[in-house]
């Protein structure tokens, strides 16, 4: 049986453009998984996304640091070898899915990144033991919290998203309700201590003290209506 040489074409035109296209494959994965990853891979391309001063507080052992909000993300990028795998960070998550993102434009076709970025990393206890004590102590905060009013605990940090479309109404808040409940803010990255014995991974992170006992938490962006409505 003859094929029809229309057919042949067609039929070698599929299979070359089918082997022709480059497979892209980015993953999100948990801390544990990362690790491993990581300890099974030779000489491993570890691309901490951070700012310059949240790495030299602290990074992951062999990463280099390539601000995604810097100037220089793409060149800092593209120094690194697309065929191999790379395994992005940030703090929480947001900017290692930006940067992934890039990073697939860019060519590169093997990538990992950290779930919930080096504050769950933290959490898993994958981080150096550090006996150095960052900003607040628990004694001071237990003590902060411990009031006859409400007390209401708001983890940020300054490059988080959610945290800074939550700012103005929190302290708007912190004012018209100063006679009803205590409105604190905490930066995270100046109050490393609290995150990890608190086991804190994620930002921002709410938490209502009533008689010194938590009576609410909450994780990730809240509308002023809706925690208007917790602290009632």
């Amino acid at each position: 049986m003859k094929l029809h040489p229309i057919f042949l074409i067609i039929i070698s035109f599929v299979i070359f453009s089918c082997n022709g296209q480059t497979s892209k494959e980015s993953q999100t994965i948990d801390a544990k998984a990362f690790s491993e990853k990581i300890a099974a891979t030779p000489n491993p391309q570890i691309l901490d996304v951070r700012t310059s001063e949240e790495f030299s507080a602290n990074h992951l052992d062999r990463a280099v640091n390539v601000n995604w909000l810097g100037d220089n993300f793409v060149a800092g990028a593209e120094k690194m070898d697309k065929t191999k795998p790379v395994f992005v960070y940030c703090k929480s998550g947001g900017r290692s899915q930006s940067a992934v993102e890039k990073l697939e434009e860019l060519g590169f076709t093997n990538i990992y990144q950290l779930q919930g970025g080096i504050l769950k990393w933290d959490a898993a206890g994958l981080s150096k033991p550090d006996n150095k004590i960052t900003g607040m102590t628990m004694q001071e905060y237990n003590k902060l919290v411990n009031s006859d009013k409400k007390v209401l605990i708001d983890f940020y940090a300054e490059w988080c998203a959610p945290c800074k479309k939550m700012k103005p109404y929190l302290l708007k808040m912190e004012k018209e309700l100063a006679d009803k409940v205590t409105i604190i803010r905490l930066d995270a990255d100046k109050n490393k201590t609290l995150m990890t014995e608190m086991k804190i991974s994620e930002l921002p992170t709410l938490l209502l003290y009533e008689n010194a006992a938590v009576q609410w938490k909450h994780s990730g962006f809240i509308s002023e209506e809706e925690l208007r409505k917790q602290i009632q």
